[in-house]
C-alpha cells in the first residue's frame, strides 16, 4: 500500500448508499471508487486493483454474489478481499454470501461509526 491511501472499490446501485458509503470512508483517509452495477464493477475492479471491495448483493442483472464469484476467478483479483454489503438478513444468508467467495459481510443500514473499524479489519486480512 504504501505511502497512498487504500482504495476500496463500492459497487452498488442505489445512489444514496454510495454517497453515504463514500462520505464516510474519505472522512477514514480511503479512495473509494464507485460502480452502479456489476459490470462496472468487475470493469473498475480489473482496470484499478483496489485493496478492498465492497459489494451489495441485490443489484439488479447480475447480483452480488455472482459479481464475487467472477472477481474470484481473476488471478490478479482472486486475493483481494471482498466484503457484502447487504440488507439480506435472514437466516443462513451470512453463510450464503461467505460461500460465494465474499471474505466478509456487513448489514444495512451501515453503522456509520462502525464501518470504518470493519473496513479496516478486512484490510489488514491481506496476504
Amino acid at each position: 500500500m504504501g505511502d497512498s491511501p487504500p482504495t476500496v472499490l463500492y459497487v452498488e446501485d442505489n445512489a444514496e448508499n454510495r454517497l453515504l458509503v463514500r462520505r464516510i470512508l474519505q472522512a477514514e483517509g480511503y479512495h473509494v471508487l464507485e460502480a452502479a452495477n456489476a459490470f462496472e464493477g468487475l470493469r473498475l475492479a480489473l482496470d484499478e486493483h483496489p485493496d478492498l471491495i465492497l459489494v451489495d448483493i441485490n443489484m439488479p442483472e447480475v447480483d452480488g454474489l455472482s459479481l464475487t464469484s467472477r472477481l474470484r476467478t481473476d488471478p490478479q483479483l482472486a486475493h483481494t478481499p471482498v466484503v457484502a454489503i447487504t440488507a439480506n438478513v435472514m437466516r443462513g444468508d451470512r453463510e450464503r454470501t461467505l460461500a460465494a467467495g465474499c471474505d466478509g459481510y456487513i448489514q444495512k443500514p451501515v453503522d456509520v461509526d462502525f464501518l470504518p473499524r470493519q473496513i479496516a479489519r478486512f484490510l489488514h486480512r491481506q496476504p
